[in-house]
């Protein structure tokens, strides 16, 4: 499998590319090259200044040093969006099964597994995981239910955008559309085209909502929010051009 469909709160299903085992070993060498960086730079900055510490002090920064390379990986999921240095260097993110950001518990799972991915079975464990499972998760991110995709997501701006339907025996589900104008289709595409680009789904549901509050409709149980703006693009394409 090389895809992962991801289901939004609003009920909008989006593909994304999931991360191979070579994007995964890519974006961990670049976060250990950044930390051997900052150690050649405190080194070079002490030496620059003359300055010396006791064996206490060496030990109290060695036991920072230390903290921040384990729990670097943690720290930078929970505030950063699910991306280290690396992650975002590469484009992709840790990114819950379900469809919602993960929880603090889903990134700190995926931290406290590292130990069994990485330094128990020397990284072949996480390896032979990610490239036999279907969703390519390691042992952590099965358990917490999680996975690393790409950023940029399958589902691109050719998927929404429309063009005037040509058949003869098309029936709009609006005709309630013709009350909307060009710059009206325009903003209801402009939305499509972020959501397409960046997965902000909550400005598809504002939306969506919005436009059947204008329209006056109700949209249908088996379409969600997305279906439903495009259903609105396709009907007023097709009605209008039509009237022209």
């Amino acid at each position: 499998m090389n895809h992962v469909k991801v289901i939004t709160s609003q009920n909008i299903s989006i593909d994304y590319d999931v991360a191979g085992v070579g994007e995964r070993i890519a974006a961990r060498i670049i976060d250990l090259l950044l930390f051997f960086l900052i150690y050649l730079l405190f080194i070079l900055i002490v030496s620059g200044l003359g300055l010396a510490f006791d064996n206490t002090g060496n030990l109290i920064l060695l036991a920072l040093y230390g903290s921040l390379f384990v729990f670097y990986d943690l720290l930078c999921e929970i505030f950063f969006n699910g991306q280290s240095v690396g992650k975002r260097i590469l484009k992709i993110k840790v990114v819950s099964l379900d469809g919602y950001q993960p929880s603090v518990g889903q990134y700190f799972l995926r931290w406290l597994f590292r130990f069994v991915d990485f330094t128990l079975t020397m990284q072949v464990g996480a390896l032979i995981c990610v490239a036999l499972s279907e969703n390519k998760q390691r042992i952590g991110d099965i358990v917490a239910g999680t996975t690393l995709i790409k950023t940029v997501p399958r589902t691109q701006l050719e998927a929404i955008a429309f063009h005037p339907p040509t058949e003869e025996l098309y029936k709009p589900l609006f005709p309630e559309v013709t009350s909307l104008n060009d710059q009206d289709i325009t903003l209801i595409h402009d939305v499509l085209a972020n959501f397409s680009k960046s997965g902000n789904n909550m400005l598809v549901y504002k939306m969506a909502m919005k436009a059947k509050d204008v329209l006056q409709v109700n949209i249908p149980n088996e379409m969600n929010e997305w279906e439903f703006l495009k259903q609105i693009v396709r009907d007023y394409s097709y009605l209008t051009s039509n009237t022209k």
